[in-house]
């Protein structure tokens, strides 16, 4: 059975087209990679973090009825990356009930969507091929009989109806505390992809791996306490994710992403600086294994650089793992032979092949350039320092494992070069024991990691929630500090992305030159000023262009909706400025009094890319 294949950019618009013009949703834009008020997380790993605050009840400006393609990035799984499913980067199509409808109309929706044809908006998938999990209930929350029968109404088989563990089928909550419940996940029976020829099985199996989930109904009925206890949320939500990539496969089909032209374009250009001609002979495991990753990682690499929150790679956090990506992929740029910088040649086809969706990439497509390339030679750097290093050492450290970790810790130098250079001396290469050594590698390489998981789990513990009320005031702080940073060193001041911990605010904004103790000493007064004065935070609803002409400023377009929330905040000691210290287009969270902030001080200016400064603040 042969699918009606499909291009990435006809699926994302099929599936918004399909909620906005059938079922009265508001097509809302996707949240920055970078959380921009949530301490608990490094990324934005699901659709549902950036709306965390109105599924707790806040209104959300464009309705109760949403729908949106998200962003994501999750890098546990990313030593699997290169095998046919594991990606880093990857985007989640989401459509949102913040109270308004429930079960039955959402499984209604996931059904009308896989299986009308795609004159009628949908994906034109068999019934025959189709299978559905339910939550089969515990202490905690009762069976999911509401699904499974509004799943049979459907038409949809008992036997193709499974119900499974809180493991399997309960979603969330994001960190420990927070908005979760149970779900209901569909399959679609993948048999042969190259010819679709194998009819699925009567009876739904989901053990077995030719059954793919493509789309998660999440119900958001309860709320996690830090007990481990449950309570029923007052406002009772709907989120739902279908896989973008997975779906992309399965209606092409073929078996991983690379196939799909979401990077065919660039596997070609890997090969092609590679030297290799498919042509003559098909591309081993090993090779296909390094294309992939290569592609996965600079994929990600780019929309990181890119993002409106845009990271730079560094020793620590989100740069940390930007610098790991880049580097893995030229390390095995260098496996399949390629010679010289070749990252920002790829990045170049991402940007192309994705700036009509995220026109934030063309935005920064120098600045993503730049980075790469910068990295790209530093890297080339920190190998012949290793190298250096290498040619100093003695018999027993060249075999040893545990030196090999040292030397990536230390220099960055990969273990596999380590083992390049041990299998080049023939006297070495003699006694090495390449399993010893390795278990000895992965043995400190894992004690290393858990060190890092303690200190991570200790700095992001807890949810979103156990810390609203210090996030929501370093926020609203971030706001002070803006217009006092334009007041102070001008107009030209744009904020270029912020990050909030429940410790301190991180906030980028555009100006060449580092600040004078001076300018930072008054930027600071102008704040405390404003808190001092204990003076309010007020909120209206309005349209982006009546924002605009109402002095509001607003730098993230592609990031706002049609009606976007307008945050005021008086002036202490004057009325310039229409009476108001600060009016900005922002989504929240904000304190109602600005007495409730406590005295703002800036703990670090520093750069953060180029023409981009950055300052590290906290409140007392």
């Amino acid at each position: 059975m042969k699918l009606k294949p499909i291009t990435a950019l006809e699926l994302r618009r099929l599936f918004i087209d399909f909620f906005v013009e059938k079922h009265g949703h508001a097509e809302i834009p996707g949240a920055s990679l970078i959380p921009e008020n949530d301490p608990t997380v490094l990324f934005t790993t699901a659709g549902m973090h950036p709306l965390v605050p109105y599924l707790m009840g806040e209104t959300h400006p464009s309705g109760v009825k949403l729908v949106d393609v998200q962003k994501c990035l999750r890098t546990d799984d990313i030593d699997e990356v290169g095998d046919p499913t594991h990606l880093t980067y990857f985007e989640m199509l989401g459509n949102w009930s913040l109270g308004d409808y429930f079960k039955k109309e959402a499984v209604e929706m996931s059904y009308e969507f896989m299986t009308s044809s795609r004159e009628d908006g949908g994906l034109e998938l068999p019934v025959s091929h189709l299978a559905v999990s339910c939550f089969e209930g515990d202490d905690d929350a009762p069976r999911d009989e509401d699904s499974a029968e509004v799943w049979r109404s459907l038409g949809i088989a008992e036997e193709r109806i499974a119900f499974l563990d809180k493991k399997e089928n309960w979603w969330g909550p994001a960190g420990q505390t927070g908005p979760c419940g149970a779900d209901s996940e569909m399959f679609f029976w993948t048999g042969d992809l190259a010819d679709g020829s194998e009819e699925p099985p009567a009876k739904f199996d989901p053990e077995d791996e030719r059954w793919v989930e493509i789309w998660n109904d999440v119900f958001m009925q309860y709320y996690k306490n830090e007990d481990g206890t449950y309570r029923e949320l007052e406002q009772k939500n709907v989120d739902t994710g279908m896989g973008f990539e997975r779906v992309l496969c399965i209606l092409n089909g073929v078996s991983t992403p690379f196939e799909t032209d979401l990077f065919m374009d660039v596997v070609e250009a890997v090969r092609s600086l590679g030297g290799y001609d498919v042509g003559k002979a098909e591309p081993s495991e090993e090779q296909m294994l390094s294309e992939r990753i290569i592609c996965d990682h600079l994929r990600a690499a780019t929309f990181l650089i890119g993002d409106r929150n845009g990271v730079t790679p560094s020793n620590t956090d989100q740069g940390y793992i930007l610098r790991r990506l880049i580097r893995r992929a030229i390390r095995h740029g260098r496996k399949l032979g390629i010679e010289g910088e070749f990252a920002r040649k790829l990045a170049g086809i991402f940007v192309n092949l994705y700036g009509e969706t995220y026109p934030e990439l063309i935005d920064s497509q120098e600045k993503i350039y730049e980075e790469l390339a910068r990295e790209e030679e530093q890297f080339g750097k920190t190998l012949e320092k290793g190298l250096r290093e290498l040619s100093k050492r003695d018999e027993g450290e060249m075999l040893n494992g545990e030196f090999a970790f040292y030397m990536y810790e230390t220099y960055g130098f990969p273990v596999e070069m380590t083992l390049e250079e041990v299998r080049k001396d023939k006297a070495l290469a003699g006694k090495l024991d390449e399993e010893k050594f390795m278990k000895e590698f992965a043995a400190k390489e894992a004690e290393h990691q858990k060190k890092s998981r303690l200190g991570a789990e200790a700095k992001f513990s807890g949810g979103l929630a156990d810390d609203s009320e210090a996030v929501t005031r370093l926020h609203t702080a971030t706001h002070l500090l803006h217009q006092a940073l334009r007041t102070v060193l001008g107009e030209h001041v744009q904020q270029k992305g912020s990050n909030i911990t429940a410790d301190r605010l991180r906030f980028d904004f555009t100006h060449e030159e580092k600040m004078t103790d001076e300018e930072k000493a008054e930027v600071e007064k102008l704040v405390n000023e404003q808190i001092e004065a204990d003076l309010p935070v007020h909120c209206e609803e309005m349209s982006v262009g009546d924002a605009k002409k109402s002095g509001a400023l607003g730098f993230f377009e592609s990031k706002y909706g049609d009606v976007v929330k307008v945050y005021t905040v008086g002036r202490a000691g004057s009325s310039e400025a229409g009476g108001h210290f600060s009016k900005e287009i922002c989504g929240g969270p904000h304190v109602e009094r600005l007495g409730e902030l406590g005295a703002f001080k800036i703990k670090k200016e520093e750069s953060s890319s180029r023409g981009v400064r950055r300052i590290k603040g906290i409140l007392g």
